[in-house]
C-alpha cells in the first residue's frame, strides 16, 4: 500500500495545494486528498495497447480499477 504523505508534503512546500492530476489510478486522488490537497480534475493518460502491453493494461483496468476507456482491450 502506498503512502502519499511525502509527495503531498513536497507539493505543499512548493506552494501547491490545488492541482489537475494526471493519472489513471483513482487511489491517487484519495491518497492526496487525505493530506489536504485539492484535486480539481483527473486527466487520464492512455497509451494504445499493443502485443507487449495489452495484458498489463487490462490487468490494471480489471484488477486495480484504473481508468482505461479510450482504447479497446481484447477480452
Amino acid at each position: 500500500e502506498r503512502d502519499y504523505g511525502v509527495g503531498a508534503q513536497i507539493l505543499r512546500n512548493l506552494g501547491i495545494t490545488k492541482m489537475r492530476l494526471l493519472t489513471n489510478n483513482p487511489v491517487k486522488r484519495v491518497g492526496l486528498e487525505a493530506y489536504g490537497l485539492e484535486i480539481s480534475e483527473i486527466m487520464p493518460l492512455e497509451v494504445e495497447p499493443n502485443e507487449h502491453n495489452q495484458r498489463y493494461l487490462k490487468t490494471k483496468r480489471d484488477r486495480m480499477g484504473h481508468t482505461l476507456l479510450k482504447f479497446r482491450y481484447d477480452d
